[in-house]
């Protein structure tokens, strides 16, 4: 069976398919013109890294919701939760009392000093060896750990709900499992928008997959 006969196979429709191409579509090209710059002008890192000081309140709050929740919440937590019981909240519930404290005692401190990022933080506060170790670690765990996670239980609920288990595609002499296409398409849809434009892309696309997760 191929990658076709598996989807129809499945039960997702036309309608279906259509309706996913344009979700897709509009978040690339949502992602790419929220990032532009006028012609002429070059990019600060400001700009990349901060969206030029430009994002509201509410795109920032929505940003860090969609950011939070991903299949590691909606796979990963969701069946521990039903192996482990109510237990598995415990997680959530020390972070929402850690994000208090942050914004309560740190965040002020770091917008008065104009400190932006933790490693920037821990330079100031030790030294450079110290913000240049967190660095290297947290950019280790966030390749190896928890974007190669995301993306894999990712690319799992869409091979389920399309049905494509098993399915296999040959490329040449390359015979590939569509999990891996899966993941692959997520990191090149991600990575078009996310490269081009910076934070300013990365956040107001957050508000769009916001609606879209809290209204499903």
């Amino acid at each position: 069976m191929n990658a076709f006969q598996a989807i129809a196979a499945s039960g997702f429709r036309t309608v279906d398919l259509i309706i996913v191409v344009l979700y897709l579509a509009l978040l690339i090209f949502l992602g790419l013109f929220l990032g532009r710059t006028k012609k002429g002008e070059t990019k600060s890192a400001n700009d990349y890294f901060l969206a030029g000081n430009t994002l509201t309140w509410w795109a920032v709050g929505a940003s860090l919701i969609a950011a939070n929740i991903s299949a590691e919440q909606f796979i990963g937590m969701s069946g521990t939760s039903y192996a482990d019981g109510i237990a598995t909240a415990a997680y959530e519930l020390m972070a929402a009392v850690t994000l208090i404290v942050v914004g309560k005692f740190l965040l002020p401190t770091m917008l008065k000093r104009k400190i932006f990022t933790i490693p920037q933080f821990l330079r100031e506060r030790y030294n450079d060896g110290v913000g240049l170790a967190f660095s290297i670690l947290w950019l280790f765990l966030y390749v190896f750990v928890n974007l190669t996670s995301v993306a894999w239980l990712g690319a799992l609920a869409i091979e389920q709900i399309l049905g494509l288990q098993g399915v296999m595609l040959q490329i040449g002499s390359f015979t590939v499992s569509m999990r891996m296409v899966i993941i692959l398409l997520l990191y090149i849809i991600a990575g078009i928008y996310s490269i081009y434009g910076g934070l300013a892309s990365v956040a107001w696309t957050d508000v769009l997959q916001v609606v879209f997760l809290v209204g499903g």
